[in-house]
C-alpha cells in the first residue's frame, strides 16, 4: 500500500522520537524523583525515545548498528517498563504501600545498567563479548533481585493493612 524509502522511514522515526520527547518533558518527570516507582516509568519511556532515534538514524544510513536500536527498544524500553510495572502491581495487589524499597531501586539500577552496557556492546567489536556478559549479569541480577524481594509477597496472604 505504502512504498516508503528507508530515508522516509528514518525521518518519520526521528519525528516520532522528537514528539515523544516533547510529550515526556511536559510530564515533569523531575517532580517524581522522590519516588523511584514513578521515576522508572519516565526512564522506561525515555528508552523508547532513544530507540526511535537510533532506529531512525540507522534507516537514514548513519553508522548506527541496528542491534543498538533494537536493544534500546527491547532491553531499554520494554525491559525497563516491565520491571517498572511489576513492583507496583505486586505491592498494590498484596495490600502494601506503593513505595520502592532500596532493593527495588537496586533492581531498577541493575536493569538500567544492563540496557546501557548492551547498547555499548553494539558499538564495539573488540569489547562486544565481555560487555554482553556484563550486561547479562546486570539483567539477571536485576530480575533475580526482584524475584527474591517480591516472591515472598506473592506467595503469602494479602497484607491486611
Amino acid at each position: 500500500m505504502f512504498d516508503l524509502a528507508p530515508r522516509d522511514v528514518g525521518a518519520v522515526l526521528l519525528l516520532g522520537a522528537a514528539l515523544n520527547l516533547w510529550r515526556m518533558l511536559r510530564w515533569r518527570g523531575v517532580a517524581t524523583r522522590a519516588e523511584p516507582l514513578l521515576v522508572i516509568l519516565h526512564i522506561g519511556y525515555g528508552w523508547l525515545v532513544v530507540g526511535a532515534v537510533l532506529l531512525g538514524l540507522t534507516e537514514l544510513g548513519a553508522d548506527v548498528p541496528l542491534s543498538a536500536a533494537v536493544h534500546a527498544l527491547t532491553a531499554g524500553a520494554i525491559g525497563t517498563m516491565i520491571l517498572a510495572v511489576m513492583p507496583r502491581v505486586t505491592l498494590g495487589h498484596t495490600g502494601r504501600a506503593l513505595t520502592a524499597s532500596r532493593a527495588t531501586s537496586l533492581c531498577f539500577i541493575l536493569v538500567g545498567l544492563a540496557a546501557l552496557v548492551r547498547l555499548a556492546a553494539a558499538f564495539t567489536l573488540e569489547w562486544s563479548m565481555p560487555l554482553l556478559i556484563v550486561s547479562a549479569c546486570f539483567w539477571i541480577g536485576g530480575f533475580g533481585l526482584f524475584l527474591l524481594s517480591y516472591g515472598p509477597f506473592l506467595l503469602s496472604p494479602r497484607d491486611a493493612r
